[in-house]
């Protein structure tokens, strides 16, 4: 899932952006409410956790120029907890409602659920070839052999299976894989691609992942690799 945090409590935000990242989100972070606006506006998220209390513009402004826009699913979480402040909060067009203190299970629970909602058209499981990946259970095997991968590792496996067959570009894989935050500059996608070949096609005499030159990589079902 790709979720924009909007809060600008520097330990929550710390804590929500380690706790889902480890749960192999894509989180995008803002710590007010002005930029938080412009990428809920801009991006493609699955969700998007938004606190009410907001340095620029509060989260409620947030919320209302986003539903004059955009359907995307949205979790207000906030230090109020009074009945009306909820009311209002969805009311307004939030999907839920979280107030502090909260157990991160809970919200990850309500996030999963949300972006089921949001994508009902998406499978939970990819078959190519001998591949196997479970996007809830976030396992991915071929044929009996499960793939050891790290959170990233998944992340990049599951955005090139959901585009099998299309190339794609480093900058698109920055997009889905990591976030706004991150340097396209680095070799870290290489370096990824890299690993995650090892793990995936070393083994198997099917090759799946493939680096077209000049233009980026591929998932497909051949007996050779590209050059």
């Amino acid at each position: 899932m790709k979720i924009l945090l909007i809060e600008d409590e520097v330990k929550t935000v710390a804590y929500l952006q380690r706790g889902l990242t480890e749960q192999g989100c894509i989180v995008d972070v803002a710590n007010n409410g002005v930029d938080g606006q412009h990428l809920a506006l801009t991006g493609d998220y699955d969700a998007i956790v938004l606190d009410i209390m907001l340095p620029g513009r509060d989260g409620i402004e947030v919320l209302q120029a986003l539903r004059r826009q955009k359907s995307t699913p949205v979790i207000m979480l906030t230090a109020r907890g009074e009945v009306d402040d909820r009311i209002h909060g969805l009311q307004t067009g939030a999907d839920d409602y979280l107030v502090k203190p909260f157990s991160f299970l809970e919200l990850l629970a309500r996030l999963q659920a949300l972006g089921r909602r949001g994508r009902p058209q998406e499978s939970t499981h990819i078959r190519m070839a001998d591949l196997h990946i479970d996007l809830i259970a976030r396992r991915a095997t071929r044929g009996t052999r499960r793939l050891d991968l790290t959170a990233k590792e998944f992340a990049l496996l599951a955005a090139l299976a959901r585009h099998r067959g299309q190339v794609l570009s480093k900058t698109v894989i920055v997009e889905m894989v990591w976030d706004v935050n991150f340097e396209s500059n680095t070799n870290v996608v290489e370096v990824a691609i890299k690993r995650l070949r090892a793990k995936l096609d070393e083994p198997s005499e099917i090759k799946l992942l493939h680096t077209i030159r000049g233009m980026g990589y591929l998932l497909e079902e051949r007996s050779e690799a590209s050059a």
